[in-house]
């Protein structure tokens, strides 16, 4: 049914009568005279503005004379209005100028309304629906000149009414006022003036409908995003779905949101929109007529935020592909995403999470990219793929390793077809299975037409190849074969095979060195080409050594200098662990001269940086186990067990070193209870109080020193990462020793050299460093011998707990605040 919209011309009345009925009322609120006279100069309002056709009928004139008829209401005392008929006035006037009275008599202190009264009166006005009859109204009158500063008044009081009701009574207001309540009301009003909107235009009229969008966007900048459209979304999806009418509603009522809250409607609409069909239908080309809106979608939601969620990320780039001219805003974001993925500055300074939310747009543009626009732009993608797996390979975090990898592959994959694809072999987890998976694209983000058998059942064959296999562990591509040729080819070489009898075979055992010296001679002389003597020596080497310490330490540099440098011959079960082992043994059997050899061997030549890896690796180890106490037979009960650091080959050492913090902290709780029983540690003496600076100090000294084949502080950045890692383990196992003190000096100058270093895993390690100091070094021997030191370090971990991109490095940063921070209450509640 159609609505005609009346447009009467200002200064002229409808209804002759209004205009007296108005004077007289107000005249009778002014002389406070008898009820029945009160009650009938008011209760005659409401018929003569039905009479007049309403409030929408209404001209300039006759809503100045409404409008100071409710203030003097507003004004009366209780006695001077009779009850149920003022009420009526309020909830039959015009809604705008009944609304703009209420907020203005809640707030005065003059006002002959309670705000009991006014919020009642409000309360019934919303029931009754009168908002949508306010937003209605602006939408008729809105061409007239004259009234924006109305309109902006009204926008404020209808987005803010919560807010007002919520200050005059102090938080105890009714539930229809609660934030939670009233935008999806404001929702339903929006629905209903839409409706409107949709029959008069279908009824052949004009309508504005900016109105509605100043208040969306008005709601949407003040964070109600998920009320109102909560109640919007659906709605509209339900109604646009075969209906042209409702989508122009639509698209209108977005492109009418001013641009400085553009931002937030989108963002809403990315939201809630239950997939990228329906975000295409609700906001049409958007982007393509807005700039606002373009550079929100293809700029600030994919480069410059990552905090959204995956199904937000199909969305909007579905929604980019399903227009002929949104694709070359798809294919352009595309480019830019790989430029910032290649880029060796971006991956260095952003954050992982920010690496894996690009890595991810990457993927979804990916799967809609069609094959011909693939074709266009090969070289590129090559290009592009080529600078980032390197930016990526060349980082010290496996996270992002790992992402270069696979995007890498879903990018060879899709610019070589019929050829060799890229593979990398690396370990499955669910983050890299839903990064796989995101090439693939689901029904429910496309609008494609239901395809015939015969073509589904090609491209579904198409897609196989993209989906990953959970239980895939090596990522070598091979050759597949057909069954039945292969079962055939095995059988004919089965014919031809017959099997030896090995049932009465026995294992040769090889009768392992006992002597050390001839371990040297397995290893390095003649017999070496010996294979099962060879392996027998290796899995026996160190044992021999704890046995025989004396003969040990005759060659113990010899042996050092033989293990550094053994390689794996066989393929003996455990080489690496086995070698390191014995490293170890031979390092805590005689300490000084090894531990002399081995860092003077970390800064020369001719070394890879495995081996260099290795080194730190063993004297970590080496360390700990000199530092730790043997076990006793004794047991006793304790409420608290000893942290007991377990340094494996291989592993993560900043996890390793938070580990070691938190059990060092939670060893200095004192708990009051009864706990189980655990071995007695022997007291005996630390046996790396001797020896801890000639593992430490020879390693500290000369890393800012390049060379031909190594350079910590330039392409090395790994080994400087485990390097300062290391440094913090040492600096921790040597509490209580005679050097701790010089010791930590000497680290915090290292870190304060290093300390705006651009790798995030070096950074990790410099934080750590600060936590092992503070928990090694006693705090008077910090203030007395580091003050200064100290307050530069304070306003330097303040500056990393605010602005570092990485979130390990704020959260250590606020871990040594924090730890700092209680020591010296400590120190303080200590008597002088």
């Amino acid at each position: 049914m159609a609505v005609a919209v009346v447009q009467p011309r200002p200064g002229l009345a409808l209804d002759p009568g209004l205009g007296p009925i108005l004077r007289e009322a107000v005249r009778a609120l002014g002389r406070a005279g008898a009820a029945e006279e009160l009650a009938a100069a008011l209760d005659a309002v409401p018929a003569a503005l039905a009479a007049a056709g309403g409030p929408a009928a209404l001209g300039e004139r006759e809503r100045a004379l409404f409008d100071a008829f409710l203030r003097s209401l507003a004004r009366a005392p209780g006695a001077a209005r009779p009850e149920g008929v003022w009420q009526r006035c309020f909830l039959e006037g015009p809604p705008s100028l009944v609304l703009c009275v209420l907020l203005e008599a809640l707030g005065s202190a003059g006002s002959g309304l309670d705000a009991r009264e006014v919020v009642e009166v409000l309360e019934q006005f919303l029931q009754k629906g009168r908002l949508s009859a306010l937003l209605w109204e602006v939408c008729q009158h809105q061409a007239q000149a004259g009234c924006l500063e109305l309109q902006d008044a009204l926008l404020n009081k209808i987005v803010s009414l919560p807010e007002h009701v919520s200050n005059k009574l102090q938080g105890k207001n009714p539930p229809v006022f609660f934030p939670q309540n009233y935008f999806p009301l404001l929702g339903d009003a929006v629905l209903q003036v839409l409706e409107k909107i949709s029959d008069s235009l279908r009824g052949g009229l004009d309508c504005s409908i900016s109105f509605v969008s100043h208040v969306l966007g008005k709601v949407c900048i003040h964070g109600r995003q998920k009320e109102i459209l909560g109640v919007l979304v659906p709605r509209l999806t339900d109604l646009t779905k075969s209906d042209c009418i409702w989508q122009r509603i639509c698209w209108r009522l977005v492109e009418c949101v001013p641009d400085r809250w553009m931002e937030a409607v989108v963002l809403g609409f990315v939201q809630r929109a239950p997939g990228a069909d329906v975000l295409s239908r609700l906001l049409g080309s958007l982007v393509v007529k807005n700039k606002k809106a373009q550079f929100v979608v293809t700029q600030k939601m994919l480069l410059l935020q990552y905090g959204h969620t995956t199904a937000m990320l199909q969305n909007l780039l579905g929604y980019l592909s399903l227009d002929s001219l949104r694709r070359t805003l798809l294919f352009r974001v595309l480019q830019e995403l790989l430029e910032t993925w290649s880029s060796s500055s971006a991956v260095k300074h952003s954050p992982a999470e920010q690496q894996l939310y690009i890595s991810k747009a990457i993927l979804i543009c990916l799967s809609h990219l069609k094959e011909p626009e693939i074709e266009s732009c090969r070289q590129e993608l090559l290009t592009s793929m080529m600078e980032g797996v390197q930016c990526h390979l060349d980082s010290s975090l496996p996270q992002l390793r790992r992402l270069g990898m696979v995007v890498a592959e879903a990018i060879s994959l899709k610019i070589n077809t019929e050829g060799p694809v890229l593979k990398f072999e690396y370990e499955e987890d669910d983050e890299t299975r839903e990064l796989k998976s995101l090439l693939v694209q689901t029904p429910s983000f496309c609008v494609v037409p239901s395809l015939p058998d015969d073509d589904r059942n090609e491209k579904t064959g198409a897609a196989v190849p993209l989906v990953p296999e959970s239980n895939e562990k090596s990522h070598t591509a091979a050759p597949v074969m057909p069954d039945e040729e292969s079962d055939a080819e095995l059988d004919s070489d089965d014919d031809d095979l017959i099997p030896y009898d090995m049932s009465e075979d026995k294992e040769l055992k090889i009768k392992a060195p006992v002597y050390i010296r001839d371990c040297i001679e397995v290893l390095t002389g003649s017999r070496s080409e010996d294979v099962n003597k060879w392996e027998a020596t290796v899995k026996a080497l160190e044992s021999l050594v704890r046995k025989n310490p004396a003969a040990a330490r005759e060659v113990s540099v010899e042996l050092a200098k033989i293990l550094l440098h053994l390689e794996e011959k066989t393929c003996i079960e455990g080489f690496e662990e086995l070698r390191q082992r014995a490293q170890v043994a031979v390092l805590t059997t005689d300490p000084i001269p090894v531990a002399k050899y081995l860092t003077s061997q970390f800064y020369s030549l001719n070394y890879s940086l495995r081996q260099r890896m290795d080194i730190l690796d063993v004297l970590v180890l080496a360390a700990q186990e000199l530092s730790c106490p043997k076990f006793h037979g004794k047991t006793k009960h304790s409420g608290a067990q000893k942290p007991c650091i377990q340094l494996l080959p291989g592993s993560d050492s900043s996890k390793d070193w938070r580990r070691i913090v938190d059990e060092r902290i939670k060893s200095k709780t004192r708990r009051f209870t009864t706990g189980q029983s655990c071995v007695e540690l022997a007291s005996c003496p630390n046996e790396f109080n001797s020896v801890a600076g000639y593992f430490f100090f020879p390693l500290i000294q000369h890393f800012d020193r390049p060379l031909t084949t190594f350079d910590l502080l330039g392409e090395d950045h790994l080994v400087l990462g485990r390097l300062v890692h290391t440094l913090a383990v040492l600096m921790y196992l040597a509490v209580n020793t005679v050097a701790v003190t010089a010791m930590g000096k000497a680290l915090l100058e290292f870190v304060w050299a290093l300390r705006f270093h651009t790798d995030s895993y070096v950074r990790q390690g410099l934080l750590s460093c600060i936590s092992s100091l503070l928990l090694s070094v006693p705090m008077e021997q910090i203030l007395a011998d580091m003050t200064e030191e100290l307050l530069e370090t304070q306003s330097w971990l303040g500056d990393v707990m605010e602005k570092d991109p990485d979130g390990d490095c704020r959260r250590l940063a606020l871990q040594n605040l924090l730890l700092m921070e209680n020591l010296k209450k400590k120190l303080e509640a200590v008597p002088s």
